[in-house]
């Protein structure tokens, strides 16, 4: 499955939430990936062509997934609208949860 967490904007605070949303699926027995956490490792989030990057090699995972589930304790961000967006274009089915927000 695909997991959708916020990441741009606060990247210390929203990498910790990320870390904690992977763990509890990770718990639920899935197999989660996190492109926005692996991608960004070697890419620059700030640079719009490794953004843009980033973000295709991350929807390119909805072939393969059966979900995405997206950890909105903390809301949507911009790149969690567009991924659900192109979900819901391309049949790729959802859920979203809460995991908890002690951070």
């Amino acid at each position: 499955m695909i997991l959708e967490s916020p990441y741009a904007g606060r990247v210390t605070f929203n990498t910790q939430y990320a870390r904690r949303c992977l763990l509890d699926s990770l718990g639920r027995f899935e197999a989660p990936i996190a492109s926005h956490l692996l991608y960004t490792q070697v890419l620059n989030d700030t640079d719009p062509l490794h953004r843009e990057a980033g973000i295709a090699a991350g929807l390119a995972w909805a072939a393969a997934c059966d979900y995405a589930v997206f950890c909105v304790d903390y809301g949507w961000s911009p790149g969690m609208l567009a991924a659900r967006a192109y979900y819901d274009a391309t049949g790729v089915n959802y859920i979203m949860r809460e995991i908890g927000t002690p951070l």
